[in-house]
C-alpha cells in the first residue's frame, strides 16, 4: 500500500514542485533568461487551452471549434471586472472563468443535442459571433483595436511562472481525479458508445453538458491568465484559426491524453518560437507536422495514454527498441541494394 501511494501520489507532486521551484530559482539567478520565462509562461496558457479542447474532443467525445470564443470571454471579463468594478485580480479571475462556464451553459444546452459535424459547425459560429460582437461594441471591448489591461505583474515573470505553473499543474490534477471519478467514468462511457450508456441509465446530454462546462471554465482561466501575462487583447483571438491552433495540440499530443495535450503545446509554442527567424514561413510546421503524425501515429504522440514519471525506465527501453528496429531495417536495406 505504501509502495502504491509512493508511486501515485509522491513522485508526480515531488516532480510538479520541482518544475515550478527549479526554473523559478534559474530565472531568478540570471541562469535563465526573462525572454525564457515569457514563453514558458504563454506555452502554460496554451496548455490550459489544450486541456480546455481536449475536455470535449478527447474525453467528451464532441467536436468543437470555438473554444477560442470561451477564451476571449474570459479575457474581456478580467479586464472589465478589474478595471471596470475595482474587484481584486485574482477573484477577478476566478469570477471571470465562472462567467465564461455560464456562457458555456447556454451555449451548450442548445447545441449538445447536436452531433459530429453539426455540433462543430454550431461552435464555429458562435465562436465568429463572439468575435464580431467584441468588435462591434467599441465603448466596452475597444473595437478591431482591442482593450489594454494594465497591472504590475504583467511585467514581473517570475511570479507569473510560478502562478500560472502551479495553476496548470492543479487543473491537471483536477482532470485526472476528474476523470476516474464516476462522473468522469460516466463521461467516457458517453464518449465510447452512447446508446450503450443510455441504455444503463447515463443521461447522455447532462454529462455531454458537464464535460462542455467544465471546458468552458478552463478556457476562461485560459483567457483571463492570457491578457495578465500579454498585457493586452484583440477580437481576433476569439477567431477560427486560434480555436484550430489549440485543437491542433490535442491532436497531436493524443485525443484523451491529457498529460499528452500540455506536452504537444509546450512542444509546439517553443517549437513555433524557436524558429522564428524563419518569419512566417514557421507557420509551416503546424501542418508539415500534422501530416507526418497523421501518416505515422494517428493516434497521436501519446494516443489515450498518459505520461507518467515511475514508468520513465520503461518509456526508456520503448525507445531504445523503437531505435533498434529502424536501425536494423536501415541494415537489410543496404544489404539488399548492395546485392
Amino acid at each position: 500500500m505504501n509502495k502504491k501511494i509512493f508511486k501515485s501520489y509522491l513522485v508526480p507532486g515531488v516532480t510538479a514542485i520541482v518544475l515550478v521551484v527549479v526554473p523559478a530559482v534559474l530565472f531568478k539567478l540570471n541562469i535563465l533568461s526573462m525572454y525564457v520565462a515569457g514563453i514558458l509562461n504563454l506555452c502554460a496558457i496554451y496548455a490550459m487551452m489544450a486541456l480546455s479542447v481536449n475536455i470535449i474532443c478527447g474525453i467528451t467525445g464532441q467536436l468543437s471549434l470555438g473554444q477560442a470564443g470561451f477564451m476571449a470571454i474570459g479575457a474581456y471579463s478580467t479586464i472589465l471586472l478589474n478595471q471596470m468594478a475595482h474587484i481584486p485580480l485574482p477573484l477577478a479571475v476566478i469570477i471571470a472563468a465562472l462567467i465564461t462556464a455560464v456562457f458555456g451553459f447556454l451555449i451548450g444546452f442548445p447545441t449538445l443535442k447536436l452531433e459530429g459535424d453539426y455540433l462543430a459547425i454550431v461552435t464555429l459560429g458562435f465562436g465568429e459571433i463572439i468575435r464580431v460582437v467584441l468588435t462591434n461594441i467599441k465603448n466596452i471591448t475597444g473595437g478591431p483595436n482591442g482593450k489594454s489591461f494594465n497591472t504590475l505583474l504583467t511585467f514581473y515573470e517570475i511570479p507569473k511562472y510560478v502562478i500560472l505553473t502551479s495553476v496548470l499543474v492543479i487543473i491537471i490534477i483536477f482532470i485526472q481525479n476528474f476523470i476516474r471519478s464516476s462522473y468522469g467514468r460516466a463521461i467516457l462511457a458517453v464518449r465510447d458508445d452512447e446508446v450503450a450508456a443510455n441504455a444503463n441509465g447515463i443521461s447522455v446530454f447532462r454529462y455531454k453538458m458537464i464535460g462542455f462546462v467544465i471546458a468552458s471554465f478552463i478556457a476562461g482561466l485560459g483567457g483571463a491568465f492570457y491578457v495578465w501575462h500579454i498585457g493586452f487583447i484583440k477580437p481576433e483571438q476569439a477567431s477560427f484559426a486560434k480555436s484550430i491552433d489549440y485543437l491542433i495540440f490535442v491532436v497531436l499530443g493524443g485525443m484523451g491524453s491529457v498529460t499528452g495535450s500540455v506536452l504537444a503545446a509546450y512542444v509546439l509554442t517553443m517549437l513555433q518560437e524557436g524558429l522564428r527567424f524563419l518569419k512566417d514561413f514557421r507557420l509551416l510546421i503546424y501542418p508539415v507536422i500534422l501530416i507526418f503524425v497523421m501518416i505515422f501515429r494517428p493516434q497521436g504522440l501519446l494516443g489515450t495514454n498518459e505520461f507518467k514519471f515511475t514508468k520513465i525506465p520503461e518509456y526508456k527501453e520503448r525507445i531504445k527498441s523503437f531505435v533498434k528496429k529502424f536501425s536494423k531495417k536501415d541494415k537489410t536495406e543496404k544489404t539488399e541494394a548492395e546485392k
